[in-house]
């Protein structure tokens, strides 16, 4: 799907505000209503806009604790991708894995409720026997920043 800058102009103003009315969103990206909403139509039907969600700040109400992990398979065998991540895509706590090139082969993030119950998420995995040669685990201390890569192109897009 093609995007031109007004398109752009409302995806950022949704991530800045999804629950704008229909009518500021015009205002905000100086389009008529009607426009806007035909626009804001076919972002959604393309799947450009895939829903709406709120951000919730878990810090308000309770301690999270995020972890960073790197693992290294033993054996690199497409069976061997497919059965560690299909084992992932089940795991509630691991909010993201990226396969990665290089020396490793996975990075996870990880939020539990507290240390021991990340510890218990791995040796879960190792007890499945997914071919985990070696895990590495970074306790997150502080986040220094955290947002939607989507909103860094969408800026980048409309300096220009």
């Amino acid at each position: 799907m093609k995007l031109d800058k007004i398109d752009m102009k409302i995806l950022a103003a949704l991530q800045e505000d999804g629950r704008m009315t229909k009518l500021r969103l015009a205002e905000a990206v100086n389009l008529s209503p009607t426009a806007c909403w035909e626009r804001l139509s076919r972002l959604e039907k393309g799947g450009v806009i895939a829903g709406y969600t709120a951000r919730i700040n878990t810090d308000r109400f309770m301690r999270l604790t995020t972890v960073l992990v790197e693992i290294t398979l033993r054996s690199h065998q497409q069976s061997d991708f497919q059965r560690f991540e299909a084992a992932i895509l089940k795991e509630p706590m691991v909010v993201a894995c990226d396969a990665t090139g290089g020396g490793i082969d996975y990075i996870l993030k990880v939020v539990s409720v507290d240390i021991d119950a990340y510890q218990r998420l791995i040796d879960r995995l190792l007890k499945l026997d997914l071919g985990i040669e070696r895990y590495f685990t970074y306790v997150v201390t502080k986040n220094v920043k955290n947002s939607d890569p989507a909103r860094s192109l969408l800026s980048l897009e409309l300096s220009d």
